[in-house]
């Protein structure tokens, strides 16, 4: 079954996408000025650094001995 909500997302993704013949940096650049046109706050996360000066962002706190 088919979900009409999932597929009118799907179509305007790929409608999106042909816009721009698939690259990807144009896409990119297009969505960020929807963005910054849309006047909502854009949250961005500082990367943390573990104790050895290596970037532990994507290591879980289990694995860094934090939690």
């Amino acid at each position: 079954m088919l979900d009409p909500i999932v597929e009118e997302v799907r179509n305007a993704r790929m409608e999106h996408t042909m816009r721009f013949n698939g690259n990807l940096s144009f896409i990119c650049a297009d969505l960020r000025t929807v963005q910054n046109a849309s006047g909502h706050t854009v949250v961005s996360f500082v990367t943390r650094t573990s104790d050895n000066g290596l970037e532990s962002e994507s290591i879980p706190a289990r694995a860094r001995g934090t939690a």
